[in-house]
Parts: C-alpha cells; structure tokens; sequence
C-alpha cells in the first residue's frame, strides 16, 4: 500500500482526497518508482481544484514531475537503485502521476538525475525551472544576448517566471521582472530583476506597435499581456511564450512580426524530446545559482496538497511549491 492524491469524478461529483492505494492498482509501465519528492505547479492545482480541463480519465492520480529512486526495471536505460527524474508526458493527465508515494511509468519517459542535484533541489526547479531554461535556451537561438538590451519577464513570482529571472540574471541579462503582486517587489529584485512592472501596464488593451524596448521576453501569461508584450519588441526580438495565465487568446496584429521582425517561439515541456530534457537539465545545473532555490521554493506535505491547490488558483503562492510525499 502506498500514499497517494486520487482525483475521482462520477455521479457524486469532482473531488480529490488523500488515498491509500494498494500498488496492484497502478497503470502500465516498465519502471516503478519510489517518489521522494514532487512538486505542485499551476497545471496540478488545475486538476486538483476542477478547474480547468487537464484531467482525461478518472480516476487519476495528479502530479507532473517526481524525483525518486527505481525500484524495478525492465527497461534497459534503468535499474533497481537508479536515481531517476521526471517532468510532463501527459503524466497526472492520462497517465498516473507523481503526487504519490510510488509511481509506475514508461522508462522512455526519464532521465537519471542531473548530478550536483539532489532530489529535493531537482524540485524545487520542476517542470516550471525546467521550461524557463528552455525559455532561455530559445531566446539564445534566436540572438538575444546581454548585450541587445533588456528582457522582459512576465508572471515573475511565479514558478517559471521566478527560475527565468534567476537564470537571466545569472546569465548577465538586464532583466524586468512583471508581477500583478507589488508587494513581490523585493524579492524579484533580490532573484536578479533589475526593475519590477505592474502587470496592470500590460492587461488591457493596448495599441499594435508601442515603444520599442524589450530585446527578449518570457511570457507565462498570454492573452493582452503577450499581445502588449510583442508590442513593445525591439527590431529582432524574440518572446519565448509557454503559459496562458491570463487567458488562452492572442488579441494582437500581425504588425509587430512584418515591420520589426519579431519571432514569437513556442515552448512546450510536456512532450519534449529526451535530447533536449538533458541539455535543459545541463544547463540549469551550470547556470542556475542553487543558493537561490531557497527563496524560490517552499515545502508542503502530500496532506497539505489540495488545500494548497486552492491557493495557487487564488494567486496567493509565490515561487515553487515542493512536495514531500512521504509526509
């Protein structure tokens, strides 16, 4: 038997609870994974509250990224004693997830665990750090560097915007952080940012072309603030866009990307291919200054879970949630 959040829906309604399940009832998969720690990330808090679409079969267990150790393997990457890591793969959506105290799963789906990481520390980035390196990784490819002048990041007390503001910091950027929560304004600056901007300047509509002052940005947000972001692009600018936080639409013109050339890159972790898990994870244990994660990241029990759920929709948590599962 093991511990674990299941998520049920049926003629009684959507609810999640804490559960003991006996370990005959999880899915299919080549590796069983002892859980040490995961993580709560917006997408779980969706699942978990009901309110958004992200669950697709019931009953499920949520959770997006595990750090833990195998406890049996038949696939040939991986045996009993390895290390392990995983974020996304439509796992805690389709597939049984890691706010468990165990885990059964496709061995395609991991990688070992970075060294210098310990599994705690490797939560603490989670599938938010891991998509704002990928955020920064994009803009790299597309010529933004130090040198081009400030880069704009959207939804920084959050879990990706907090990670992309300590990587860019790091990295030598010029970083201006945006957040709906002024009171967040020492915090960003003591991550990296230089300057910190209401997120009101960016919510309601706004005009095709503004002033040209971003030379790269990573937006969680969408919506008008992605619009008024690519706005506001320099001449060659590239937005790295990988959240909906203010909404899944795109009210904006075509005029920022045919007069100033600007390049709007998509980010997507959930089904990214092993070669580029490896160089994100590479790259954060070089660039990420783990003496950070302390103020980034914040630790709940697997009882706290759903409570804590509730506050992440509420917008009342900052940074990184990590969950020891075991407690």
């Amino acid at each position: 038997m093991f511990e674990a959040i299941l998520i049920e829906k049926d003629d009684a309604g959507y609810r999640a609870s804490r559960r003991a399940l006996d370990e005959a009832q999880l899915p299919e998969g080549d590796v069983t994974v002892k859980v040490a720690y995961s993580t709560l990330n917006y997408k779980d808090a969706l699942a978990i509250t009901g309110k958004g679409p992200v669950v697709r079969r019931f009953p499920m267990v949520p959770g997006i990224d595990l750090a833990g150790t195998v406890e049996s393997s038949s696939h040939p990457d991986f045996k009993a004693g390895d290390a392990v890591l995983l974020n996304g793969w439509g796992v805690g959506e389709a597939h049984w997830g890691a706010l468990a105290q165990k885990a059964r799963l496709k061995g395609d789906w991991l990688i070992p665990l970075p060294a210098g990481f310990t599994p705690r520390q490797a939560m603490e980035i989670g599938t938010a750090g891991y998509t704002a390196m990928l955020c920064v990784i994009a803009l790299e490819k597309h010529g933004v560097t130090p040198d081009r002048g400030e880069v704009l990041v959207t939804g920084a007390a959050g879990g990706v915007g907090s990670v992309a503001v300590a990587l860019l910091a790091k990295l030598g950027y010029e970083v201006v952080a945006v957040s709906g929560r002024p009171e967040e304004a020492e915090y960003l600056t003591g991550l990296g940012a230089k300057a910190v901007l209401p997120r009101a300047e960016f919510a309601s509509p706004g005009k095709p072309l503004g002033r040209e002052r971003w030379a790269g940005a990573v937006d969680v947000a969408g919506s008008h603030v992605l619009a008024n972001v690519c706005a506001g692009m320099k001449y060659g600018g590239t937005v790295a866009a990988c959240g909906l936080a203010a909404g899944a639409d795109l009210p904006a013109t075509v005029m920022p990307f045919i007069l100033r050339g600007v390049t709007l890159a998509g980010i997507d972790s959930v089904m990214r291919p092993k070669a580029d898990r490896v160089e994100a994870w590479g790259r954060l244990a070089r660039d990420l200054d783990l003496a950070k994660l302390g103020a980034i990241a914040s630790e709940i029990g697997l009882g706290e879970v759903i409570a804590t759920a509730g506050r992440i929709m509420e917008g009342r948590l900052r940074g990184r949630v990590v969950v020891d599962v075991n407690r």
